[in-house]
């Protein structure tokens, strides 16, 4: 008997994945490679075609029964075009058209574009840590920061397909610093692994003579009792608990999930994330809300990719997609 496969993208500042997901939200195939930010528009599509073309040599691959790709945002999903924040060269890129006119890509396969952040929500929630949670909100912390909504049982992911984009909440009025979207404050630029490690370097932290400056020897240094890596993690967590207790006052929340690679911290950045929240969340019907690490790891926005396809619902809950996609 045939089994349902899906395939699934899942495009970031720091990597692109790509993988086989089959109809229990199992990776049975992956690949991945660097995300070249920096380069040209077409540098970005040929590292894609790349993980399409590694994927393809499965034998499953020929008989997908869907293709979600998860990106950075914004995205338009009715249109299929992305112009990530912290991917320059991608405005209005058109890359559910030129992911379809790949070669490999079975006829007939239409390729569904959902933030990556929404994405990582829908995996959560259909094989994670929001598994059976009616209101959730997943968030993905990496070289930028943003979140999707789980509301009343479903993926709301509004009509653009951008809803839940918690990384750009302005969470400092005060002459924050400017983000690259056009804001001041955004929540990325206090929270993101970039963030955190520029601000440690800012204030004097130096990493070992070997390690790059980034959010992990960052992470490493906060735990051997640096005060300047403590520092930065701490402003981290403090703006990211605003912001979860912004949402939360506004759609109320049963839980939040934190995943993407700054996640990976552990109790670094969640101990004092939790303390925070406990400051800002302090209404009856937001305080003591839960807050936990993504269950699927960097996993999670290919598997969510996969729900946005048409991977079969679980029994509970529903996964739903914006009105000119239903």
């Amino acid at each position: 008997m045939d089994t349902l496969v899906f395939g699934a993208l899942d495009i970031g500042g720091t990597k692109i994945a790509g993988g086989l997901v089959d109809a229990d939200g199992r990776l049975v195939a992956r690949s991945q490679c660097a995300t070249p930010a920096r380069g040209t528009a077409e540098e970005m599509m040929a590292a894609v075609a790349a993980v399409l073309d590694d994927l393809a040599v499965h034998p499953e691959w020929e008989s997908i029964s869907g293709l979600g790709i998860a990106s950075a945002g914004p995205v338009a999903t009715a249109t299929g075009t992305v112009s990530p924040v912290n991917i320059p060269a991608w405005r209005a890129f058109p890359l559910a058209d030129r992911v379809r006119a790949h070669p490999r890509v079975p006829l007939g396969v239409e390729p569904l574009v959902v933030g990556d952040a929404v994405a990582m929500a829908a995996g959560e929630h259909r094989a994670g840590a929001a598994r059976g949670v009616d209101n959730a909100l997943c968030m993905v912390v990496s070289t930028g920061i943003g979140g999707g909504l789980i509301l009343n049982g479903s993926l709301y992911a509004g009509p653009s397909g951008n809803a839940g984009h918690i990384g750009h909440i302005s969470v400092d009025h005060t002459g924050g610093p400017a983000c690259p979207c056009g804001a001041r404050g955004c929540l990325e630029q206090l929270a993101s692994g970039t963030a955190i490690a520029a601000h440690a370097l800012a204030s004097g932290w130096e990493p070992p003579a070997d390690a790059a400056p980034t959010a992990a020897t960052v992470a490493d240094a906060a735990r051997a009792g640096d005060p300047r890596a403590a520092a930065a993690y701490d402003r981290a967590g403090r703006a990211l608990a605003a912001a979860i207790a912004a949402t939360a006052a506004l759609v109320e929340l049963d839980l939040v999930v934190v995943g993407g690679g700054v996640a990976q911290a552990g109790e670094t950045l969640f101990a004092p994330l939790r303390r925070h929240l406990a400051d800002y969340a302090t209404l009856d019907f937001t305080r003591d809300l839960p807050v936990l690490p993504a269950l699927l790891s960097t996993d999670a926005g290919l598997i969510g990719a996969a729900v946005a396809a048409g991977m079969p619902r679980p029994e509970r809950g529903t996964t739903e997609l914006p009105a000119s996609h239903a």
